[in-house]
């Protein structure tokens, strides 16, 4: 009962945060008094119901998500397997390490830029533009994790002599959940903003796509409404997967009955 109290009172302190940041747009639009510069959320609102009705929200709302699920499952599998390595091998991590700290410090417009210069303007640069900018922050977390692994662990599985994927499986898998919840967390967050660049720069639809041409119309409710639909969404995301995710990968092993007998 305590735990189901406690998530009603976590989910009354998001509505009540999100609450008032929505008070505080709706107070500043009323004091700019300026509809063109900032609308209402009522308007906002609005014009992401008729862009629903339309069919047009839902169509390039899919197309985005398509490309942030893509790239995400992409740079996670990718940065962890690299993660994992290098952190279990200092040799190579050694070598490696530069190439990581410059493919973490590349700018992401210059890496998009250059993906579509060289594979052209499609969907395989899209992704590996993507991919690209968030597997390096990948690494480093994984590597980090790996580099702090409890070692009388790892050293009682080699005594028992167990096979190197039971290791990963029951060994290093769950001591890194963790970091990877983490990177999981961040990525989402930092895909999806690196996505609208990649439409905005060169895709034919997609939220980034109709945010670059609401722009040029110097429309800036559609503008807001295409922008709030997807963070509406990330938020969803956040909440009902990756927040429980969270929670359980942190949560303490219980205790064996013998030891708690004892």
């Amino acid at each position: 009962m305590q735990g189901n109290k406690g998530h009603i009172t976590d989910t009354g302190i998001v509505g009540l945060s999100l609450a008032a940041l929505v008070a505080v747009w709706a107070g500043a639009a009323w004091l700019m008094a300026d509809p063109t510069v900032l609308p209402t959320p009522l308007t906002v609102v609005q014009i992401m119901w008729d862009q629903t009705l339309s069919g047009t929200l839902p169509y390039h709302l899919a197309a985005t998500l398509s490309r942030v699920l893509g790239a995400f499952f992409l740079a996670m599998a990718i940065g962890t397997v690299l993660g994992i390595t290098l952190g279990l091998s200092p040799r190579l991590n050694r070598w490696a390490n530069p190439w990581v700290v410059v493919f973490l410090n590349v700018p992401a417009l210059v890496v998009i830029v250059l993906c579509y210069l060289w594979l052209g303007l499609n969907e395989l640069a899209a992704l590996v533009a993507v991919s690209v900018n968030k597997t390096a922050m990948v690494v480093v977390m994984l590597r980090e994790g790996t580099q702090n692994l409890n070692r009388p662990i790892g050293e009682m599985a080699q005594v028992f002599r167990m096979r190197r994927l039971t290791v990963l499986r029951h060994v290093i898998l769950p001591q890194l959940a963790p970091y990877i919840s983490a990177s999981a967390r961040n990525g989402l967050a930092v895909i999806w903003k690196i996505v609208l660049v990649v439409e905005f720069l060169g895709r034919g639809n997609g939220v980034g796509f109709q945010i670059h041409m609401y722009f040029q119309l110097f429309e800036t409710g559609y503008v807001m409404a295409y922008s709030l639909s997807f963070v509406t969404v990330m938020l969803v995301i956040e909440y009902a997967i990756l927040v429980p995710f969270d929670g359980r990968t942190r949560r303490p092993l219980p205790a064996k009955t013998g030891t708690a007998q004892a």
